[in-house]
């Protein structure tokens, strides 16, 4: 995907003309070298949730039902540079169709167009990818390279984290991109069905306890199904 992201100071060009005419490093270059590092992993918003907006269908149908949630999101996108900065991430949990995926949706975007560099990942989509590095060859992409560059993107979106098949591999491996995460003060924005007790049976104490650092206390969402019936004319809520 082209960057489209644009310094305002720089116009893009890393480098800034000093009094003197000196050419100086433009606060955005340690951006840019961060989002090409990041190349090579999904940081495209899926083209469902593109549009996607806090004054737009479904959002206003979810701040109805869950007006203090929404608020929360709203103030994290309000404080992105503030947010990615410190380390703080989020956790959205609710039933299918609540509204998780579009909220999540809107703080990634939000990431993106203030220039940080984001991977979005579903749960399963993530576990198939990690194992495919396995039989890439050399001229190829390898695990411990696509690992490192998940986990060191500025924000990590994990969608529907629970909903993988449960092994001993899938606990590893998430264990060790969270907690990874964790020690680097990185953010992670998550989506959850299962409560946090739930998840702890099925990827480990360990790796929701950090889940909860990096993140805080899950947004728990309520409300029916937004995606039954469906309105093709409409975004899903996700």
């Amino acid at each position: 995907m082209a960057d489209a992201w644009v310094c305002p100071k720089c116009g893009n060009d890393g480098f800034l003309l000093n009094a003197e005419g000196e050419a100086t490093a433009c606060e955005c270059r340690s951006t840019r070298i961060r989002r090409a590092r990041a190349q090579g992993v999904s940081s495209v918003i899926p083209r469902k949730y593109r549009g996607v907006s806090f004054d737009r269908f479904p959002v206003p149908e979810i701040e109805r039902v869950n007006p203090l949630i929404v608020r929360e999101v709203r103030r994290y996108c309000e404080e992105i540079n503030k947010r990615m900065a410190a380390g703080d991430g989020m956790w959205l949990m609710g039933d299918n169709g609540t509204g998780k995926t579009t909220l999540a949706m809107l703080a990634s975007k939000h990431a993106i167009d203030a220039g940080h560099s984001v991977a979005i990942y579903s749960v399963p989509r993530l576990l198939a990818e990690i194992r495919d590095t396995y039989d890439a060859d050399s001229s190829q992409r390898s695990y411990m390279n696509f690992f490192q560059r998940i986990a060191s993107v500025d924000l990590l979106h994990l969608d529907d984290l629970g909903a993988e098949k449960q092994t001993d591999w899938v606990v590893e491996q998430l264990y060790s991109l969270v907690n990874d995460r964790y020690e680097q003060e990185r953010p992670i924005i998550v989506t959850t069905n299962p409560s946090p007790d739930e998840l702890e049976k099925q990827i480990g104490e360990r790796t929701v306890s950090r889940l909860v650092e990096i993140c805080g206390d899950p947004l728990p969402l309520f409300g029916e199904d937004k995606r039954i019936p469906f309105d093709s004319s409409r975004t899903a809520a996700g």
